[in-house]
């Protein structure tokens, strides 16, 4: 009865339309009151959750990526990305992806990525003849990447949800060949598309316009180099990586691009503390959410169930896949991994699962949900630049869910692809 107050509560807060962050502090209070616990201990657990350094990445990589987003980063990503992938057949197609794998190392976020991405290339590969619905699925399809591929700020919030002890340098580093992989997987989909219903054909770019595109382009790609090397080097933690990327964005987006002046950063910074806001409420509820769902035994329960049902690791990674991504496609991302994280960290130590895979097992397979109706905020963003229906994308979608469940099935049962590379590089 403990859980049903606690769980049913939520989920018939979300039934409302109460935002997710809200519904998970109203749950925890209703909780508590039926537990008769006072409220101070709910006050105290929303604070202590907000109250954490590695926290400050978070907002400093949305700040990065949203100055770089607004000074012109994602056209010049694309311009370079034409360089190496738009003379083939079907070229846009894969200078989406592309351009998708590049700019997602600096926003660190699919719904940004489809935005910027997408309001670019979606209107160009519709004028060169590329149909409306395949151009708005290879945006949202391409736009999983920054999930995986660093900085993406999920990476700091799994980490938060497991308690800390899951190091944010580990995961951004374990993310980057899933993402790779995954990358390559759908442009060779859009490769067989493309020769298939016989797609327009780019134009090779002359080499005095790709040195000019090149040069403009490295000085946004200097940002990457100094999140992932001066995390790897150790000269800087994620969050202080995080704060320098910011400033360097700004100085690059206003001194040398100068597609952006200083008189709209005040707009900007108002827009970022909206979207940090958000986050961190979610966050601060999440905790005490968790808190009281170990009070309730609720992590111990589950641990059980799976202990039951699963005989080994194999078919309890298999039957987590199947949950999240049933649940992906009713809850976004981030409040998924901060309520799910702590019920499936006892059970991953039982089965000696690797916490670093198995967190970029969770974001990849809750990334695909943000692409998924009924809720889908990605699937969402990519149907108003395109202009067509969710139903339209959601038919026509489906065949791009072949590359990414593939992927998530290499990345799931062959932990080499998430840990060999951490193990190389941070030892």
């Amino acid at each position: 009865m403990d859980a049903l107050v606690l769980l049913g509560g939520f989920f018939a807060f979300c039934a409302m339309g109460v935002p997710v962050a809200y519904a998970l502090g109203l749950a925890a209070i209703c909780a508590a009151l039926w537990l008769d616990i006072p409220l101070e201990a709910i006050a105290l657990k929303t604070s202590d959750g907000m109250d954490d350094f590695p926290l400050l990445a978070i907002p400093y990589f949305i700040l990065a990526g949203a100055i770089m987003a607004e000074g012109g980063m994602a056209t010049r990503i694309i311009n370079l990305a034409k360089l190496f992938v738009g003379f083939i057949r079907g070229g846009l197609a894969l200078v989406n992806i592309l351009a998708s794998t590049m700019f997602g190392c600096i926003s660190g976020s699919s719904v940004a990525d489809t935005a910027s991405i997408g309001s670019v290339m979606i209107p160009q590969m519709i004028k060169s003849g590329y149909p409306r619905l395949f151009a708005v699925n290879v945006t949202i399809s391409g736009s999983l990447q920054p999930l995986l591929i660093p900085p993406s700020h999920n990476m700091v919030i799994y980490s938060l949800a497991a308690g800390g002890t899951v190091s944010v340098a580990h995961l951004f580093v374990a993310g980057i060949l899933p993402g790779l992989l995954l990358g390559a997987a759908l442009m060779l989909l859009c490769v067989y598309i493309a020769y298939r219903d016989k797609l327009p054909k780019g134009e090779a770019i002359s080499l005095r316009q790709a040195g000019r595109i090149a040069y403009e382009a490295v000085w946004g790609l200097v940002t990457v180099f100094i999140i992932l090397g001066g995390i790897l080097s150790g000269v800087f933690t994620p969050t202080e990586s995080a704060a320098v990327a910011s400033v360097w964005a700004l100085l690059v987006t206003v001194f040398v691009y100068r597609d952006y002046s200083l008189r709209d950063l005040p707009k900007l910074l108002a827009r970022v503390v909206r979207t940090v806001g958000m986050v961190m409420i979610m966050i601060g509820f999440s905790v005490a959410f968790a808190y009281m769902m170990t009070l309730m035994r609720i992590p111990a329960k589950v641990t059980e169930m799976f202990l039951a049902i699963a005989t080994d690791k194999y078919m309890f990674l298999l039957y987590t896949n199947i949950l999240l991504l049933l649940l992906g496609t009713f809850m976004d991302l981030a409040p998924m991994l901060l309520i799910c994280t702590p019920i499936f960290m006892p059970i991953i130590g039982q089965f000696g699962i690797d916490p670093v895979h198995f967190g970029i097992v969770m974001i990849f397979n809750l990334g695909i949900g943000l692409l998924t109706p009924p809720v889908g905020p990605t699937l969402a963003v990519g149907c108003a630049i395109g202009k067509v229906t969710m139903e339209q994308v959601s038919r026509s979608i489906m065949v791009f869910y072949v590359p990414m469940l593939i992927v998530l099935g290499l990345v799931t049962y062959i932990p080499a692809l998430t840990l060999w590379l951490p193990r190389l590089v941070l030892g």
